[in-house]
């Protein structure tokens, strides 16, 4: 087998040049699996950017049983990876991008790694629409369970849109992704575990275990409400969630013929 170090560095250059790599060969175990996770992002640390939060995958429970688990997944989340809402994404940074329609939170006080929903909510700073962009690294978009945790759980980049008051209930709100005006796909925050409190809860555990608990300021996206959609060039995307408001970004580059 490769040496976990070599496979973080092999997928962080694939996430940095924007090259697609080959599927893991090695028989990875979760725990490995993560290591190289937390090795991959290692690196980007060092050139510069900071953990900011983390997102959460794998949250409704047809995509666990898809991929065979019950557990869900987790990645880290870094300052070069918010883009702002409104703003713009370069079509040439990713490999073959998508985008996922979320909640997100903002944290005003740390989480411990045991705590309960009542616990959690006490905690959240703000309650916000948001838009996760997803771009697995390997080629074909094809991956196993630990190639997907090995390479950050596919997180890419993130939007934000505004915060709205943390006591908004969030646990069934419709939500609207459109591209170019057009909705693409129509969805609750109920599809998150049946509320995306309990994907705030697993973070704080699944974070803390790592040995990363959230803190004050961190970001945690709850996961995807709906499928995701392929991205193109040219494109504006948007997503509308009922009582939040909405978050949307454009992709830089020529629209196709």
């Amino acid at each position: 087998m490769r040496d976990l170090m070599e496979i973080a560095a092999c997928l962080d250059n694939a996430a940095k040049d924007a090259q697609a790599t080959a599927q893991l060969e090695e028989s990875l175990t979760l725990e490995d699996a993560y290591r190289v996770q937390a090795a991959s992002l290692a690196r980007r640390y060092e050139r510069g950017e900071t953990r900011v939060g983390v997102k959460m995958g794998f949250t409704s429970r047809a995509k666990m049983a898809q991929m065979g688990v019950d557990e869900m997944i987790w990645g880290r989340l870094t300052n070069k990876m918010l883009v702002e809402d409104g703003g713009s994404i370069d079509f040439a940074a990713y490999v073959h991008p998508r985008v996922e329609p979320e909640i997100a939170y903002v944290l005003k006080a740390p989480l411990p790694e045991k705590v309960t929903p009542a616990g959690a909510l006490a905690a959240v700073g703000g309650v916000a629409p948001a838009l996760e962009i997803i771009d697995s690294r390997y080629k074909d978009f094809k991956f196993s369970l630990t190639d997907v945790v090995a390479d950050n759980s596919s997180s890419s980049a993130f939007v934000v849109g505004p915060w709205a008051d943390p006591e908004t209930d969030v646990s069934n709100l419709g939500m609207v992704l459109e591209i170019d005006g057009e909705p693409r796909q129509i969805g609750s925050s109920a599809a998150i575990l049946g509320n995306p409190i309990r994907s705030l809860v697993a973070a704080a555990r699944l974070a803390a275990e790592a040995g990363e608990p959230l803190k004050a300021g961190d970001v945690v996206m709850a996961g995807g409400a709906t499928a995701a959609e392929h991205l193109a060039p040219g494109q504006h995307v948007r997503v509308t969630v009922q009582h939040l408001g909405k978050a949307e970004f454009t992709i830089d580059g020529a629209r196709a013929d």
